[in-house]
């Protein structure tokens, strides 16, 4: 029934926009209107949908309190809260159809024949008073087509209102993902050391699943985890940097306009790869030649799995990144400071290493940056090419695991999430966040410091 409720006001809300912007439009052949035609439709469209949806997301969120609350007194017979939760839950879970489920309970089919009407009338009640709310807004908004009406203002501060809850939003979201993975953290470090959390040079939290090994110190240390995340990046960093800041100086440069139209989407596909096929080619293409040619050179120590492996095929899929967001860093320098330089004689290799570039080594830096963090934040490449073991080292032929492929692993399955094992997650989540927002300081310092120099 929403379904069709959305549709009728979404249709109202049309019709209303059509129908007085074919007023106003009419209006203006005769006046001068403050607003443009279009402006009072989207006056009539705002004020019949706008209302209908809060009333409509209100309605629902405080039915579902007052019917859970309901719920309670069907099992007021149980003293344990945690249970009369889960009873709840399930008759729920039954009446939404996620479940098939039937607790045995005296109090649960009452309960469930109690949930179905009452939320059959709720959904009545929801659609006939939505439905008569947009209507009434709908008929009350075509009294306002008039020469002086004005339209525009109310619809921009609407827009305004939009784009600061939005930004406000934001801000928010942005607080709870820090605030969530921050006290979570906190419990974890109840339990194991900060120090030889940071610090520990092993990582291997399924040890801790026996009470004398909570706790222990090395098993959480995270120093192998956050080293093979920086390998792995730095290997990819290695292949797309140079690859990508030479695609990019050559589309800007010295590639004609036909070619630069083919060559710059071609090299933007890659970035719409999914990463699992990316995690097949280096499973079944790059691995094998890597180990081939290991066997060619006589590197014993050459396996299927590796950071070089993974770094390799992570630095073909940031390829993009680098070369489309550099191509633009390049292309978005004045005219007039390429010209100049080539009027003084300088040649173009010249004007490209000494004028251009160093314009845009702030966008250049961006680039870099956004690349680096994806490379990052990569799992499924580092799953498949890389494996799960956390080794402590440096050598890129070795297996490494990642921050992010050790969070997977960790809240994978049935966990239980007030065991240290399962709190690490968050753990590396959390200094995973500061590692990047130091980065982040550090390259807004430098294009700061850039942009101010050459702009």
């Amino acid at each position: 029934m929403i379904e069709i409720l959305l549709i009728t006001i979404l249709s109202l809300a049309l019709y209303g926009f059509a129908l007085n912007k074919k007023k106003a439009k009419v209006l203006s052949e005769i006046n001068i209107l403050h607003s443009q035609p279009h402006y009072h439709g989207l006056y009539t469209a705002f004020l019949t949908i706008v209302p209908a949806i809060i009333l409509l997301i209100s309605w629902s969120f405080i039915m579902n309190i007052i019917m859970g609350a309901n719920l309670k007194d069907y099992f007021s017979d149980i003293t344990d809260a945690g249970l009369v939760e889960f009873y709840t839950n399930g008759v729920i879970d039954y009446v939404e159809g996620t479940t098939d489920a039937i607790i045995d309970h005296v109090g649960f089919i009452p309960a469930v024949e109690y949930y179905q009407s009452l939320q059959k009338t709720s959904s009545i009640l929801q659609f006939i008073v939505t439905l008569t709310l947009a209507l009434i807004l709908f008929r009350y908004s075509m009294r306002f087509v008039e020469v002086q009406f004005k339209a525009r203002d109310h619809i921009e501060r609407v827009v305004v209102i939009i784009m600061r809850a939005s930004a406000v939003f934001a801000i928010f979201v942005t607080l709870g993902i820090v605030l969530s993975l921050l006290f979570e953290t906190l419990r974890f470090f109840d339990s194991v050391n900060v120090f030889d959390f940071l610090f520990g040079l092993h990582w291997s939290p399924q040890m801790a699943i026996r009470a004398d090994q909570v706790g222990s110190s090395g098993s959480f240390g995270a120093v192998p985890v956050f080293t093979g995340t920086l390998l792995i990046s730095f290997i990819a960093m290695a292949v797309a940097g140079p690859i990508g800041m030479y695609s990019a100086i050559y589309l800007s440069q010295y590639a004609s306009d036909r070619v630069r139209s083919y060559a710059k989407p071609i090299i933007e596909i890659l970035a719409g790869i999914p990463t699992v096929v990316y995690g097949f080619f280096a499973v079944i293409t790059v691995a094998p030649f890597f180990r081939d040619l290991g066997a060619f050179l006589t590197f014993t120590n050459m396996s299927s799995e590796s950071a070089l492996i993974a770094g390799s095929v992570l630095g073909i899929m940031i390829i993009p990144f680098v070369a489309s967001l550099t191509d633009d860093a390049l292309t978005a320098v004045p005219k007039s400071l390429k010209e100049g330089s080539l009027a003084m004689g300088a040649t173009l290799s010249e004007t490209t290493k000494k004028v251009i570039i160093p314009a845009s080594f702030h966008g250049i830096v961006g680039s870099f940056l956004l690349a680096f963090s994806r490379a990052i934040g990569e799992t499924m490449i580092v799953v498949m090419a890389a494996g799960f073991a956390a080794n402590l080292t440096f050598n890129p032929f070795d297996s490494v695991s990642t921050v992010t492929v050790q969070i997977v692993g960790l809240l994978t399955g049935d966990q239980e999430f007030d065991s240290p094992k399962t709190l690490s997650a968050f753990a590396l989540a959390f200094v995973l966040f500061f590692i990047t927002l130091i980065l982040n300081v550090i390259s807004l310092s430098i294009v700061k410091r850039y942009r101010e120099q050459y702009e």
